[in-house]
Parts: C-alpha cells; structure tokens; sequence
C-alpha cells in the first residue's frame, strides 16, 4: 500500500553514464542491453483480435516476481537496529525480460527491502533473482538471474505514444500468471505525486495488484510502458492505470547496468508551476516555463546569475511548457555539462550559462556486489554527516549496513544492521562506491576483513566472500 493520491488511496502496482560491466558479457552501449526491433509475427493475426498473435509471441518474455521481506510495521528504528523478531511476508509483482543474458526490468517498489526474490519464468524454472539496482525516483529496478537465451520484449519510443492508441498490459495480477489486458492510452504526462520525475502514461487496460512491474505493450510489440500504479477506491482496477514511460526508463536501466545505481545532474533551483495569474503578472504572453522560486547558495543556477524571479522558458534548447519538463531535463545531462538557459526576467528575455552538477543521494541505498556476483549480502549506505546525526551512529562517516540478509556470508560471520564498517582489508572506506571497488578487487574465495563501529564496541569481523 502506497501513499493517498490526490486524498483517494491508491496502490501501487505495476534519468548519465552509458557504459555496460564486462561482466554481463556486452561489448556494446546503449541498444546492447535491449532491442527495439518491433516484434513480426509468424502468422497474421486474426482480424477480430489483432492482439492474439502478439500476446501469444510475447507472454513468454514476462515473468512472475516473488519476494520474501520483513514486515517492519509498527516498529521504531531502534527496534529494526535492536534484532528483535520480525516477521518475514511473501509479495507478488511481474517484469519483463529486456536481454536475453537475463536481465529483468521491475518496478523498484516489488522488491524494495527483499531479503529473497524468487523469479518463475513462463516455462516453470524458478529462479534465483539478483538486484543489479535500483532507482526509488523513477520506481524502477534491475534484476539478473542466471540463465540465457531468453526471450525478450523490445523496447519502444514512447514519445510516439498518442491517446486513444491500444496497448496491452501482460502481468500477474492477484498471483494469476500470464494475465493480458487490453485498452487504449488514456492519456500522457500524468503527474500523480509519486516522485520529483512523474511522467506517466495513462491507460484504462485493466491494472491489478500483481501486475507491477509488468509491460505495457503498443500494437508493434514493443513495451513502451512499465506498470507501475492504479487510481482505485476498492484495490482493484477502476479503469485508470499508470505506466512509468520508457523513454524514462532507458537512461535510468543503463546506469542501472553499469554502476548499480543513478547519477543525476543538479540546478539548484526550487521552481513552482506557472499559472494563468502569475503569467500575468510576470508579463508572459502565456503560462509556460518554470518559475523560480528559490536558489541554492553554492549551486550551479546560483552561480549562472539565476534570481528568485526569473522564469525559466527553455532549457538547453528545448522549450520548458510545463514546470515539471525541467527537473526530468536536468536530471538527464551528463554532469559537468555547460548549458544554455533561457529565462524572462522583468520582462525582458536573456540567456544564461550553468555547469550542471551532480545531484546528491544522501538516502542511497544499495546491494554492495563484488565482481558481478552477490557478495557478503549486506544492503549498505554512505554515511553522511547529515544521517549520522539523525541516526546518532556511532561513526560519523563509513558506510551504514541497513540491512543484512538472512543466511549470507555477513549474517554467518556477525554483521549487524546499524554496524559502520569504517575499513575493508584494513583500507578506510569513506562511501558505498569505495566499498565497491575494494570488493571487486578481491579475490574469489578470499575472506574481507572489515572493521566496524558498533554502539557496544569496535571490532574487526572476517567475512567469507
């Protein structure tokens, strides 16, 4: 269960580097993690169902996502830290083969917090899944299992999408396997509240729980959709879904693949939605771009001239309509980037130059891995000053271990959540990215000694790898 959308409970079901790790066995970016071949049937499909042939072809690249996680309701954080009992609860979602190596794509929130994720394929082989990342942002995860030859669902441009065109939704709805729907697109551009990136496809194909995570499919074949989330009174489907887009999805699944996590680029502006009124008074002709509302000190808008004030019409030379295009923009230029902004001050237009930076994470969250292969099980994240403060950890930086899974190497030799692990194979590590690059140096078999900060007492922990 999600958070209330517009005062009505909803339910949620269902933005750069471009450089794919050796270890998943691609030598090429970008298209190499996917295709987006439309799919060609090898009859035609029937004239009063034109939707057989393709569900038929395509249902087979779409798979069943269970997880098992801890039910941490109506617990303090000093109760999860503490290792008092929890209870461990099973949860169902979908997703979709975009490479034939075994790469899944899901919705962030089917396996946020799983200790076990267990993916069925539509031949009956239960599989092992492996989170390669995953984005809270935009709701959208990577998963690996070991298996190749798959079959695949290519990817679409959904910037082609019109309203009123069919799409098909394949998922799990409710644990009923390979479960297809059909309906038009409702409408694009939804902006439901659900993250600072909203850009959703809206569409009356019947959406239940169980389908997160699944694709939503254009007569071509082509997934230009991710389930992700339904309007509904009830829990179940009242004729409006939402799909993440896939043209969001893409630049957000590469770095997925490449480093595990996001990196976004940074403004440093707070802006707010140009109205009629406001257009008015700020002599526009009409209620287009993004009024700024605020400027970070020390930010690269800061530094570019920007004033509370000014309106910001386009970005890097695409045209700001809406408020909520800018922060998308942003977020999807390559860190460092000098760009070009134009805004209305008092009336009169100018053009100024910012240095994108990069967006900070401090909540990042993520599964350190060593080599491509699951490594010591400890879902981990950077210490900041900030978070030490607020957690009053014992270090004040290092890396926090949120969470520890049940059976793995660091739960056998004593990990706990809340530990700071302070140095590995006695190097200081500052940040999750260090803790990284130590454990992909390792060698296979070779055991990590780690040195954490625990509230009772430091101590050094050797953990088989």
């Amino acid at each position: 269960m999600r958070r209330k959308i517009s005062g009505i409970t909803a339910l949620i079901l269902a933005v750069a580097l471009v450089a794919v790790l050796p270890r998943f066995g691609f030598t090429q970016v970008g298209a190499a993690l996917w295709s987006e071949r439309p799919v060609t049937t090898t009859a035609p499909a029937p004239a009063a169902s034109p939707w057989v042939e393709l569900a038929r072809t395509l249902k087979p690249a779409v798979v069943n996502i269970s997880t098992k996680r801890v039910d941490k309701s109506n617990q303090s954080f000093e109760q999860f830290f503490g290792g008092r009992p929890r209870r461990a609860v099973r949860s169902l979602g979908s997703g979709f083969v975009i490479n034939p190596n075994g790469l899944i794509v899901t919705n962030n929130h089917v396996v946020d917090g799983a200790t076990e994720i267990k993916v069925t394929l539509a031949d009956g082989r239960e599989l092992p899944g492996r989170v390669l990342g995953r984005d809270p942002k935009t709701d959208i995860a990577l998963l690996k299992v070991d298996a190749t030859g798959l079959l695949v669902i290519p990817l679409g441009d959904s910037s082609r999408l019109q309203v009123g065109e069919p799409v098909m939704a394949i998922g799990n709805p409710f644990g009923l396997e390979q479960t297809v729907t059909t309906g038009i697109v409702s409408a694009t551009g939804r902006v439901i509240g659900e993250g600072p990136y909203d850009d959703f496809i809206q569409t009356d194909a019947s959406i239940n729980p169980g389908n997160s995570g699944g694709p939503l499919i254009n007569a071509q074949g082509q997934a230009v959709g991710i389930n992700a989330a339904i309007f509904s009174q009830s829990g179940g489907s009242v004729g409006i879904g939402f799909a993440i887009p896939v043209n969001l999805a893409k630049p957000v699944l590469t770095q997925l693949a490449a480093a595990g996590h996001v990196v976004r680029g940074y403004l440093g502006v707070a802006i707010q939605r140009m109205t009629s009124a406001l257009a008015k008074g700020f002599n526009l002709r009409d209620a287009h771009g993004a009024l700024v509302a605020s400027v970070a000190d020390g930010g690269p808008a800061k530094e570019a001239g920007l004033r509370p004030g000014d309106v910001i019409v386009e970005y890097d030379g695409h045209t700001i309509g809406r408020s909520d295009e800018l922060p998308r923009l942003v977020a999807e230029t390559r860190v460092g980037r000098d760009v070009a902004l134009t805004v209305v001050r008092d009336g009169k237009t100018l053009t100024l130059r910012a240095r994108i930076a990069k967006l900070a994470e401090p909540e990042e969250q993520r599964t350190a891995e060593a080599g491509g292969k699951p490594s010591l099980g400890l879902a981990v994240q950077t210490v900041t000053p900030q978070l030490a403060q607020e957690l009053d950890l014992p270090a004040k930086a290092g890396v926090l271990v949120r969470g520890v899974e049940d059976g793995s190497p660091a739960a056998s030799a004593g990990v706990q959540p809340g530990d700071v692990i302070a140095e590995i194979d006695r190097t200081p590590v500052g940040s999750v990215d260090d803790l990284e690059r130590a454990l992909a140096r390792l060698k296979p078999g070779a055991p990590v000694l780690l040195f954490v900060r625990r509230n009772d007492g430091d101590l050094y922990i050797a953990v088989a790898s």
